[in-house]
């Protein structure tokens, strides 16, 4: 695991090599066992690649970046892991080819000189990579297919710079950055971040998930396209019991990749059944080997979820490590929380899983799984009642729909009517979902912000919405996952996790985002996934029998890394208006009606919600990004 850098400039009035060294030092934690560069002088510009180092496979030098070919055609940086590639080593080395090192990297370089683009379809893991190829003066880069490892780019001109975060980025620019003003807007009032390609920075762009580039050094021209996207459409008819056997098995297959180590592995434990089927799944493979898991315990809460982490520790005899928090803490570690995620963020409970990677780096442990992915791809969180109403009634199967929508309602955290007004909103255009989230009380822009300035600035005032980019009669719910891979949800969920565990020089993998599983769990029946009686992850559940405890199988709530946010920060509230009080410089951003706004929240005139911490993220983020 590492982080990547690279410029290509032809104004050199400012050393390529300084910024290409300020870069790096602000990707050190992604890479603190080496730092190295390469440059090369081409059409008029200067070419420098940069790469830090956080050795997990193949811990010599032979495995060092920027690696180049034997023939000296290509020069590869990567940031990630490429779980099989033993099986590709040994395809290629059929194949004639020859190898220095036994690391994942090399045989990433390799196979890319060998079959070009076609390698991404091969590889089972998660990355970001560049590689330059000298005989045709381009560069060629992919992201995986979720994004779980960052791309970010500056293209204007005739530069271009990349790297594995915006800071970096940023220091790699011969321009300053300038706040996007549609992205803050759409994440204060909306809670809307990491969805496509815009950042919290103007002109930094993030290389979509699934996608790979080519930038012509000679032309300056960068063509971006995808090179995996999700399947939806039924393969063939396939009988519940066999996609239970299916499901265990590719997860149990990904689990034996993922656990391909030189450095000691453990595994970020919840409590609830993601995590704790990875644990499961881990203790079913190596039944002798010692499990060190890492949890959030939020001490004396109603989220706490440690009664649920006991009971798996103890099903698989895993050595358990446990954390928790005072708001105190999270004053004090607040702004490096924030510098650690680059961009804001949705919730305290990044700062739960902020402590347990911090508390897995403690104990000596570089490589975490986690079970990230699986309420994507699994049919979780509520059960996308919307979508699977639509779905049976596209088949005619009006009985089904009601009786699915009264059993719905009766789980924990459900209602009735959230269940039918999810399932109207499937069928209304643009204008009418505006409109109806207007009468429900919703407000496009509201008095803490001055929508005169922001739709003067070019800011369109409105509900997002996304729809999927592909569905179909009877396949809306998994058109739906498909689109939360790619979109509002499962893109930040992954940002989280990588620079939450980077912070802290630990590796973070996701054994449930393949795009094998993908492709399986979303040509299956939609009712395998949730269930006629509302239940979510249906199949998943059964998969996991005797891996996991029935109490946790059957749990009907969802929690998580949830943190007792409200408690923190009305504890914390005179810090609170400190943070808010402080001179930002934005006219559109009403600090006086924002403090009032939070006054009412303490005073229990007006409700919590968590539109508070993106009050404080906010504030505190442009405070050290821009203001100081």
């Amino acid at each position: 695991m590492c982080g990547i850098a690279g410029l290509a400039l032809s104004d050199t009035t400012e050393s390529a090599a300084e910024r290409m060294q300020r870069s790096l030092q602000l990707l050190k934690r992604r890479g603190p066992d080496r730092s190295s560069t390469f440059q090369f002088q081409l059409c008029g510009k200067v070419l420098m690649l940069g790469h830090t180092r956080l050795s997990i496979i193949d811990l010599t030098e032979a495995a060092a970046q920027p690696m180049n070919s034997l023939d000296g055609r290509f020069t590869l940086i990567f940031n990630g892991e490429i779980y099989n590639y033993k099986e590709l080593r040994s395809e290629l080395t059929a194949d004639g080819r020859r190898f220095s090192s036994a690391s994942d990297t090399e045989v990433l370089l390799q196979a890319w000189a060998h079959w070009g683009e076609a390698a991404l379809v091969r590889l089972v893991g998660m990355f970001a990579f560049v590689i330059f190829d000298r005989e045709k003066s381009t560069l060629y880069g992919a992201r995986d297919a979720f994004g779980i490892k960052p791309f970010y780019y500056s293209a204007s001109g005739a530069s271009f710079v990349f790297a594995s975060e915006i800071p970096a980025v940023q220091a790699l620019r011969p321009t300053a950055q300038k706040l996007n003003l549609q992205t803050t807007y759409e994440y204060l009032v909306h809670g809307k971040y990491d969805a496509g390609g815009r950042t919290f920075v103007s002109d930094v762009l993030a290389l979509p998930a699934g996608h790979q580039f080519t930038y012509d050094l000679r032309s300056n021209v960068l063509q971006i396209k995808p090179w995996w996207v999700p399947t939806i459409t039924p393969v063939e008819p396939i009988a519940f019991s066999d996609a239970v056997d299916g499901l265990r098995n590719h997860l149990l297959n990904s689990v034996r990749l993922h656990l391909r180590s030189d450095v000691p592995l453990g595994a970020a434990l919840s409590g609830g059944l993601d995590s704790s089927a990875i644990v499961g799944c881990m203790r079913h493979l190596e039944p002798d080997a010692p499990i060190h898991t890492f949890s959030f315990i939020a001490s004396g809460s109603s989220v706490s979820e440690e009664q649920w982490v006991d009971s798996m520790n103890s099903h698989v005899g895993a050595i358990s490590h446990k954390v928790s928090i005072t708001p105190a803490e999270l004053v004090s570690d607040l702004d490096d929380m924030i510098a650690t995620q680059g961009e804001p963020f949705g919730s305290t409970s990044i700062y739960a899983q902020y402590r347990v990677f911090k508390l897995a780096r403690e104990h000596g442990i570089t490589v975490t799984l986690d079970g990230q992915g699986a309420d994507e791809l699994c049919g979780g969180y509520v059960g996308y009642p919307g979508p699977r109403i639509r779905s049976l009634l596209d088949e005619g199967r009006w009985l089904d729909a009601a009786a699915f929508l009264l059993r719905w309602k009766e789980w924990p955290g459900r209602a009735g009517l959230d269940g039918l007004k999810a399932a109207v909103a499937e069928y209304t255009n643009d204008a009418a979902y505006q409109a109806l989230r207007r009468l429900n009380g919703a407000k496009a822009c509201p008095s803490w912000l001055d929508g005169n300035l922001l739709a003067d600035a070019g800011v369109a005032l409105r509900f997002p919405r996304e729809l999927p980019p592909q569905t179909g009669p009877g396949r809306r719910l998994v058109a739906e996952l498909a689109r939360s891979l790619h979109g509002v949800g499962l893109p930040a969920l992954l940002r989280h996790g990588d620079r939450n565990s980077m912070r802290f020089s630990v590796e973070s993998r996701v054994p449930f985002l393949t795009t094998t599983l993908a492709d399986f769990m979303l040509t299956l029946p939609e009712e395998y996934l949730v269930s006629p009686l509302g239940e979510t992850k249906h199949l998943l559940r059964k998969a996991m029998r005797g891996l996991v405890p029935d109490e946790i199988l059957d749990r009907r709530d969802k929690i998580g890394f949830a943190t007792p946010e409200q408690a923190w920060l009305m504890q914390m509230a005179p810090q609170v208006r400190e943070w808010l009080r402080y001179p930002l410089g934005l006219p559109f951003f009403r600090q006086g009606e924002v403090l009032k706004a939070f006054d009412e929240v303490v005073a229990g005139r007006r409700p919590f919600s968590w539109q508070v911490w993106r009050w404080i993220n906010f504030t505190r983020w442009y405070a050290r990004q821009f203001a100081v």
